[in-house]
C-alpha cells in the first residue's frame, strides 16, 4: 500500500449541479480540471463540501463514478462514503472500490449518539469489508460526537486497512494528541487537517497535509503553504498563513458554506454553476457582495 500518495492537499470538491439538482457534468469536469491544473495532490469527492448529505443514493453513485472516470488516475481520488448505516456505508465503499477510487473517507455515524464500542465496531466492520484504504473523518460539530482519541488509537492498532484521519476539530491539541499517540506505533498513519488554518500546525506536529475548501478558489495559498513547509521556506509559509487567516471569515458568510465556495470559484473565473441542493438556499445578493469584498481585500480577485 503506497501511503505516500495520501500526502499534501486534497481539496473537498464541491458537486456542481443544475437548477434541477442534477449533476452538471460539463461544469463538474471544468472544476476537476482546474484543481488538477493547480496541482492538487489528490481530490476528495463527496466530502462535507460536496453536499453528500443532501443527495439521493443514485446521485451519490453518479457523482463518484463521474469524478473517478474524469480524473482518470491523473491524481488520487478519495470518495466520501458516510452514512448512519454501517451496511449502507459498506455498499458505498464497495462501489468506490469497484469504480477505481484510491481511498474512502468515513465520518462517524450521525443522529444516534453511539458509545465508543459501537463507533469502533462501525469502522472496523466497514474497513474489513472494503478493499481500498479507509480514512476516518472526525467532525464532531456536525456529527454530534467525537470519534474519541481512544477509539482512533484502537482502530489504528487493530485495523491495517484504516490508514489515516481527517481531523476537523476546532482545537489543534486534539490533532496533536492523536499524532503523539498513534505515531508512537504507526508513524505512517496519515493525518490531514480538516480546518484550512490548522494545516500548517498539523504539518509542524508531524501530520501530512490538509483538506482545505479554500484550495478550490485560492490554490496558491494552501498549496503554497504546503510547498513552502516541505521546502523549509518558513518565511513564505508564515506569510501565506497570515493571508489565509484573513480569508477565514468566508466560512461565516453562510451556513452551510456550500454556495459560498461555489460562488468564490466562479468569481476567480472557473466556469461552474453555483446552484446548491435543497434544503440549502442560493446566496443572497447581499452575501455575494460580502464575499466579493472579502476576496478582493484578501487579494484573491
Amino acid at each position: 500500500m503506497n501511503l505516500a500518495q495520501f500526502k499534501g492537499i486534497f481539496p473537498p470538491v464541491p458537486t456542481i449541479v443544475t437548477k434541477k439538482g442534477e449533476l452538471d457534468k460539463t461544469r463538474m469536469a471544468n472544476l476537476l480540471d482546474h484543481l488538477i491544473k493547480n496541482e492538487a495532490d489528490g481530490l476528495l469527492i463527496l466530502g462535507s463540501g460536496g453536499e453528500f448529505c443532501h443527495m439521493t443514493p443514485k446521485l451519490r453513485l453518479e457523482v463518484a463514478e463521474f469524478a473517478v472516470k474524469h480524473v482518470n488516475k491523473r491524481i488520487p481520488v478519495m470518495i466520501g462514503i458516510s452514512s448512519p448505516s454501517t451496511e449502507e456505508t459498506i455498499q458505498y465503499g464497495q462501489h468506490a472500490a469497484q469504480i477505481g477510487a484510491d481511498a474512502v473517507l468515513v465520518v462517524n455515524p450521525y443522529y444516534a449518539l453511539l458509545n465508543s464500542d459501537a463507533i469502533y465496531h462501525h469502522y472496523q466492520t466497514v474497513a474489513v469489508n472494503i478493499s481500498v484504504p479507509v480514512l476516518l473523518y472526525n467532525f464532531p460539530a456536525l456529527t454530534g460526537q467525537d470519534i474519541g482519541i481512544d477509539v482512533i488509537t484502537r482502530l489504528a492498532k487493530d485495523v491495517p486497512n484504516i490508514v489515516g484521519l481527517k481531523d476537523t476539530i476546532d482545537n489543534i491539541s486534539h490533532t496533536r494528541e492523536v499524532i503523539n499517540r498513534v505515531h508512537a506505533f504507526r508513524p505512517d498513519f496519515i493525518i490531514f487537517s480538516g480546518f484550512d488554518e490548522y494545516m500548517l500546525d498539523t504539518l509542524i506536529l508531524g501530520g501530512h497535509g490538509g483538506i482545505p475548501a479554500t484550495f478550490n478558489f485560492a490554490p496558491q495559498i494552501t498549496k503554497g503553504i504546503y510547498n513552502a513547509f516541505v521546502n523549509k521556506d518558513y518565511e513564505t509559509a508564515f506569510k501565506l498563513q497570515r493571508q489565509l487567516a484573513k480569508l477565514m471569515p468566508i466560512y461565516a458568510i453562510e451556513s452551510p458554506f456550500f454556495g459560498v465556495i461555489k460562488q468564490a470559484i466562479k468569481l476567480v473565473g472557473v466556469d461552474i454553476s453555483t446552484e446548491v441542493l435543497a434544503p440549502v438556499m442560493p446566496l443572497t445578493n447581499e452575501k455575494k457582495k460580502i464575499l466579493t469584498n472579502l476576496l478582493s481585500d484578501s487579494k484573491i480577485i
